[in-house]
């Protein structure tokens, strides 16, 4: 069955279909083949993963995200970054990587941060003298920043599988993170200086930098309060997203002044469409899940390992190495949800902490966002560049070497994720 189930998953990839339709045509296929299972089976664990509380999380904060970033704030946290990092050389790139960190404190997707950003800033990046590819580069690695500062969607839906804290989750995300911010900040100071590309060269001014940093304040609150709340068990995770709903309708009601029923409308329905991509990808991973538990291909799994890797530092290789594969032919979401289930008793076997899987997968897996054939922010970076995917790749070349030096510091050094 598992056999019919890949390869109908491959051959519906081939054919273009989507990742969840293909995961849900293997896992049919595969029990309409089988003489032990009924499609009521399937239908039943599909529908399964829909009761869980704990996803409602995943719409109110896509919702909070959309109602803080489509109006003044968001120019306000360009400007401040700009103001931060604009006069240094490469700080026009900069601002890609700064504008990712602080957006990610609200937005929690890749996707979105590429998308939004890219728009905003590269015209005004190719404006300034920088390379179309180069720009499109950097918005392709800098956004994956989004997804480890909390709130993360990703660590969400690892939590979700995994069981494991997502307040600790959360706070886990934050130093590597910032250590991929730094990274590539110094990628774009170091290929400004050694390419010659132009820099703001007037002074800033402070006044204005301290304005712009006021009205940028509600969103870099947004990830401590969140920290906080989860920390400290003031409220579920569930509540925090609710409770960053309201935090950002009073924000754009009473501070910015520029709430309407319109942007209110184009929020739910922005977040109802991202939950529903994102929930059929779960209901399709649950069915398949269900599939090779029957066929114990974790157990088996478990058992291969054991007998071919006998210390933790070795197994953590082995994953990474498996992740950063899945991570250039499956997207993030769906990645997380199919590996997961396998390596989290892996991990647990050797003694290595989830919290510290789960950072390690979802930094796997960021990588493979901006790595061919199937990269997701590397698409959209070299779309809104209009630079080739292979010009793109090849500026993306130390942003790689930043993101596999991290990876590395995350997976045989706990003291940074935990």
């Amino acid at each position: 069955m598992s056999l019919i189930l890949v390869g109908g998953f491959v051959a519906c990839l081939v054919l273009s279909f989507p990742i969840a339709h293909a995961l849900l045509a293997g896992a049919t296929l595969s029990v309409l083949l089988s003489d032990d299972l009924s499609l009521y089976g399937i239908v039943q664990q599909i529908f399964l993963p829909t009761q869980s509380f704990p996803l409602i999380a995943i719409p109110f904060f896509i919702m909070a995200a959309e109602l803080m970033m489509a109006g003044a704030l968001g120019k306000n946290l360009m400007a401040f970054a700009t103001d931060l990092v604009g006069r240094f050389r490469g700080g026009h790139a900069q601002v890609s990587v700064l504008g990712s960190t602080l957006f990610g404190g609200v937005s929690g997707s890749a996707v979105a941060d590429a998308t939004a950003l890219g728009k905003l800033l590269i015209p005004w990046q190719v404006k300034n003298g920088y390379p179309k590819a180069f720009c499109g580069a950097t918005i392709a690695a800098a956004s994956t920043i989004d997804i480890l500062i909390p709130p993360s969607i990703p660590l969400i839906l690892y939590s979700l599988v995994s069981n494991a804290s997502l307040g600790r989750l959360f706070l886990a995300g934050v130093v590597p993170g910032l250590m991929l911010a730094a990274g590539f900040l110094i990628v774009c100071n170091v290929s400004a200086r050694l390419r010659g590309f132009p820099y703001q060269k007037e002074p800033v001014s402070w006044v204005l930098m301290v304005k712009r940093g006021f009205y940028a304040l509600p969103a870099l609150m947004m990830p401590v309060l969140v920290l906080i709340a989860l920390r400290f068990g003031v409220m579920t995770p569930t509540e925090v997203a609710a409770a960053a709903v309201i935090y950002a309708m009073l924000v754009s009601g009473l501070f910015y002044r520029d709430l309407s029923w319109g942007r209110i409308k184009d929020s739910v329905y922005s977040a109802g469409v991202a939950t529903g991509v994102v929930l059929l990808l779960i209901m399709a991973s649950t069915a398949v899940g269900w599939i090779l538990t029957l066929e114990e291909i974790p157990q088996r799994f478990l058992d291969w390992t054991k007998g071919h890797f006998d210390t933790p530092f070795s197994v953590i290789l082995l994953m990474n190495l498996m992740m950063l594969l899945a991570g250039m032919f499956i997207d993030l979401p769906a990645a997380i949800l199919l590996l997961a289930p396998l390596f989290v008793p892996l991990a647990t076997s050797y003694g290595i902490d989830l919290v510290q899987l789960g950072v390690v997968m979802v930094v796997n897996l960021a990588i493979g966002l901006y790595t061919p054939p199937v990269g997701t922010t590397l698409f959209i970076g070299s779309m809104l560049s209009k630079a080739s995917v292979g010009a793109t790749v090849r500026e993306l070349l130390p942003f790689y070497a930043v993101g596999l030096l991290v990876l590395l510091l995350m997976s045989y050094v706990p003291a940074f994720t935990l």
